[in-house]
């Protein structure tokens, strides 16, 4: 005898539902299964209906006066959206605009940086509307090309990114950033090779020395002068090379960094004392020269060539003009000046923290040495010294 079973009928799980909040107008709570009849414990909600479109946003709290306030927020957010054509600008647009309203405050080569950025992440979000771009275009972006990039590099574009979106949401063109949550990678401080004392004479002899050319020595010379400007006086190359005659204080014994035309890199002018190889320097060159005012410290704008060449004769790595503002900073930090007046010389505005991230290690190694010289032993009297009699007392 065979028996019919009945058709088996699926039990399905309760599902978590939106409740409106009563008296509270585009308030809503998620009610979970399991929560008793008008008592939702679920984050609460916005809906918000504006211009024949619906927003739906978690406000990401389960504290009504909180949620309140982000409802607030949102709301100015949504009343902010453009309702015009610009609303439907492509990602790329946007970003174009962003960079254009903002140039004016750049330096060509920060500027320049910021146009590499864009092309390198324009191309995961090509043919999308700007409102369109979500969180997984993003992911996209950071999972594919991400991992391609150095630290810095990876900053560089993240950051452009995000603020693309800030400027986006600051016009009304869209309600967040859609890259908000994407984190830098730690940037790692790189290893600093700069030349000992004994190899940067000898790299400044070498640069010096004629290779041959009758008019070898004529070309070499001002790049030898160049690399001991960099080292005496820790400015950058281009500031260097900015450097005139009138911003040279002999008799105060200072020299003003303004970094000319493009001016320094945090756009402050800075004025430094000087050490004295860096006047003996100045002192020669203006006796050899007898400049005006106006002509340039340094007649060339770098010595790549010439340095190649010497490095490669000696042996040594191959140095970078930078190198030799580590120089500058490394050998005032052995000789015992604190970091933040070392940060002030170098032009630091963040009173040492980016030396002592770079040149931290420096001072523990200097004070490791010095600690060696402390004693706590009995003072020893020379065997030649005689005690004075004691004072005879009235």
């Amino acid at each position: 005898m065979t028996l019919n079973h009945p058709e088996t009928i699926p039990v399905t799980e309760p599902q978590p539902q939106l409740e409106k909040i009563e008296r509270l107008p585009n308030l809503y709570r998620l009610r979970l299964p399991g929560d008793k009849p008008n008592k939702p414990t679920g984050f609460y909600y916005a809906v918000i209906k504006r211009s024949r479109k619906q927003f739906r946003r978690s406000l990401k709290t389960a504290d009504r006066k909180l949620a309140l306030r982000r409802l607030a927020e949102l709301k100015n957010r949504i009343g902010n959206l453009v309702a015009s054509d610009e609303s439907g600008l492509s990602f790329e647009e946007t970003a174009e605009r962003w960079l254009a309203v903002t140039a004016h405050e750049l330096k060509p080569r920060s500027l320049e940086r910021r146009r590499t950025s864009l092309k390198g992440f324009s191309l995961f979000f090509r043919g999308l509307a700007l409102r369109n771009v979500t969180k997984a275009h993003c992911e996209r972006w950071l999972t594919e090309r991400g991992p391609k990039l150095a630290a810095q590099t990876f900053a560089h574009e993240l950051t452009a990114l995000k603020r693309t979106f800030d400027y986006a949401v600051e016009q009304g063109l869209i309600l967040g950033n859609s890259a908000s949550h994407i984190r830098r990678r730690k940037i790692r401080q790189a290893k600093i090779t700069i030349p000992n004392r004994e190899q940067f004479q000898q790299l400044i002899t070498a640069i010096r020395l004629s290779d041959g050319r009758a008019d070898s020595q004529r070309k070499a010379t001002p790049g030898a002068d160049l690399i001991e400007l960099l080292v005496y006086s820790g400015a950058r190359l281009g500031e260097a090379t900015a450097l005139r005659w009138r911003d040279i204080n002999f008799a105060g014994g200072t020299v003003t960094i303004t970094g000319g035309e493009a001016g320094t890199k945090n756009s402050e002018a800075r004025t430094i004392p000087m050490t004295d190889a860096l006047r003996g320097l100045l002192t020669r060159l203006h006796e050899e020269r007898q400049p005006t005012p106006d002509d340039e410290v340094s007649p060339i704008k770098d010595a790549k060539t010439t340095l190649r060449k010497a490095c490669k004769r000696l042996g040594l790595a191959p140095f970078s003009h930078h190198d030799f503002r580590h120089m500058f900073a490394t050998t005032c930090i052995e000789a015992g000046v604190d970091i933040p007046t070392v940060s002030r010389w170098l032009g630091h505005k963040d009173g040492g923290a980016l030396a002592m991230k770079v040149y931290g290690h420096l001072r523990d190694e200097h004070s490791a040495a010095q600690i060696k010289k402390v004693s706590f032993a009995p003072v020893q009297e020379p065997a030649n010294m005689v005690s004075l009699p004691a004072a005879a007392t009235a």
